[in-house]
């Protein structure tokens, strides 16, 4: 196996791992929207030890991509230019309102910063649809490897739908998360509904999305893909039916593998490309027209190894320590 397909095949773990993680930390952030202020407080304790540390998963991705993959980079940043501005804007005011909504009691100022947390979880959870079904569904790539349309061209009805879809995949992933980290039995009840609806949307959202990628891509193509997507809906089938009879480990185990089928069968359509030109197939980005020089795709082998083990321990560490249940007195200082 070549170093070409090593490294596409360690951004499709990156890839997997963040949307998994991230995936239910914008989930808990969009369900904190019309909860009382001490349900909310309980939300974000749940994801407090780790959503900082579930963000580098997207770095590490982007780092990847850029290092082994540079001219995908390269294009992928200017065609996404004001999509990843409005990203990293809501991803910036989440940061901050994670760390100053407890620094006062006023209601205002929670509220405030509250919102803030969840504008900066639908916002980048929607944009991440948008955008990988545009990189299956081809862009305006000229020979020259540079996107030649505008920013209205992402805004077609199958990237919008699979936008809506990952809005209501992650929330759906979150509430299974706070079914595991909740003691309030009201609360996990509630919550418990909530997830049921939010997985049956998810399914109907992924159906409709599906008729548009199968007219308006090649999805389909490989057999491969198909199965994948098929484990997608059995798992998210599973998910729903766990948090139907209040077995939160289920549920979340569930969707957990439903974003992991889903996020592996994306780059399987994909391979050996990486985005698609809808100009010409010939001028698509792939895992050889854009990739590094073999030198240095060798030195990151060499480092992935080393590091790549010692992230996957410091994470496994940290959810161990923080594997409690969150109680509302946990959250009197908020």
């Amino acid at each position: 196996m070549d170093l070409n397909i090593v490294w596409f095949i360690l951004i499709t773990v990156l890839f997997t791992g963040f949307f998994i993680l991230e995936g239910f930390d914008y989930g808990v952030g969009m369900m904190m929207a019309g909860r009382p202020k001490n349900e909310r407080a309980q939300f974000v304790r749940a994801i407090g030890p780790v959503w900082d540390g579930n963000e580098v998963w997207m770095i590490t991705a982007g780092g990847a991509t850029f290092a082994a993959f540079p001219h995908v980079y390269a294009t992928m940043f200017s065609t996404f230019y004001l999509a990843l501005f409005l990203m990293l804007l809501a991803l910036i005011m989440r940061g901050v309102a994670f760390e100053l909504r407890g620094k006062f009691q006023a209601s205002d100022w929670v509220n405030f910063w509250d919102f803030g947390i969840m504008f900066g979880s639908f916002v980048p959870a929607l944009l991440w649809g948008v955008a990988v079904v545009n990189l299956l569904r081809g862009l305006p790539i000229d020979y020259q490897m540079h996107f030649t349309g505008h920013f209205f061209d992402l805004l077609n009805p199958c990237a919008l739908f699979g936008g809506i879809f990952f809005v209501l995949l992650f929330a759906f992933h979150g509430a299974n998360f706070l079914l595991i980290k909740i003691a309030d039995k009201s609360l996990l009840e509630d919550i418990r509904k909530k997830s049921v609806c939010l997985g049956v949307s998810a399914l109907i959202a992924f159906a409709l999305f599906a008729g548009f990628a199968f007219a308006e891509t090649d999805i389909l193509a490989k057999l491969s893909t198909v199965f994948f997507l098929g484990f997608t809906v059995a798992a998210l089938i599973a998910s729903c039916a766990g948090a139907y009879a209040g077995c939160g480990c289920k549920a979340f185990l569930s969707s957990t593998l439903g974003i992991a089928f889903l996020t592996i069968g994306f780059f399987n359509a994909l391979f050996p490309r990486l985005m698609v030109s809808s100009i010409m197939p010939d001028w698509s980005l792939n895992i050889y027209n854009a990739a590094s020089t073999p030198h240095t795709l060798t030195l990151m082998t060499i480092a992935a190894a080393i590091f790549v083990p010692i992230v996957l321990c410091y994470q496994a560490w940290t959810y161990k320590v923080f594997k409690e249940r969150v109680t509302p007195a946990d959250v009197h200082y908020h």
